[in-house]
């Protein structure tokens, strides 16, 4: 079955230009031209992909993007002609998985869109493989984990953390005890094609640790191993 992508943006021209080569492309797309029909139809059934723009006419798309996150772990790839550092910063803290500037290139349009999916796809069979328990003990301190829900609680207490934050800590999870090493969390969170600093994932690793500092949970139990990865472990 062909992969369904939604695409929103409010200028009708990169909507047809963009929908018609990801059909051309074998995927089926449905496109939208302002946030509140797009939610209303995410609400009614969830795509395998989003292409967001930032500037709707009614709601902002940070705002579309938070309320996707808030329920979904679908895939965003904002396309905005917002280039400005910050603007990507933000739209990437929001949960968004890739960002391209306008004007773009449709072959890298493309070829993003297919990392974004091949990526999702391991991290999916990655973490079905393997076993996870609801509730861990890490001394006296109890860390409790709803997958379904993206909800991670220390002691009761929610840990706000976003998408990339939270699919690291539950490869971390399911690895308890044991080495991850650093290429293969990059692999499963960011994507085999990924090209980009992999200082991202020692701030990632140094954000989580901040999130979750009650007890000092994160530096008791967050290892670094020099050169080679990170690991989850439950004693020290």
């Amino acid at each position: 079955m062909a992969k369904l992508i939604y695409t929103v943006d409010d200028e009708e021209n990169i909507l047809e230009i963009v929908n018609y080569n990801l059909e051309k492309n074998g995927y089926s797309v449905k496109g939208f031209t302002n946030g509140k029909d797009f939610l209303s139809a995410f609400n009614s059934r969830k795509p395998d992909l989003v292409i967001l723009d930032l500037m709707l006419p009614d709601i902002d798309g940070y705002e579309v993007c938070k309320q996707i996150r808030s329920k979904s772990d679908v895939p965003v790839l904002i396309l905005s002609a917002k280039g400005e550092e910050l603007d990507k910063v933000l739209g990437l803290e929001l949960g968004a998985d890739d960002y391209m500037v306008k004007p773009f290139g449709i072959r890298e349009l493309i070829a993003r869109i297919k990392n974004i999916i091949k990526r999702t796809q391991i991290y999916q069979k990655h973490i079905s493989s393997k076993n996870l328990k609801e509730e861990y003990l890490f001394g006296d301190i109890k860390l409790s984990f709803d997958e379904e829900k993206h909800e991670v609680l220390i002691d009761g207490k929610k840990v706000n953390l976003n998408p990339k934050e939270f699919q690291t800590l539950l490869i971390l999870l399911k690895n308890i005890n044991n080495l991850t090493p650093r290429n293969e969390l990059i692999r499963l969170v960011w994507g085999e094609d990924y090209f980009g600093d992999t200082r991202t994932l020692d701030v990632h690793i140094r954000r989580i640790r901040g999130k979750m500092s009650y007890g000092n949970f994160g530096l008791k139990y967050i290892k670094t191993v020099h050169g080679l990865g990170y690991k989850l472990v439950d004693k020290i």
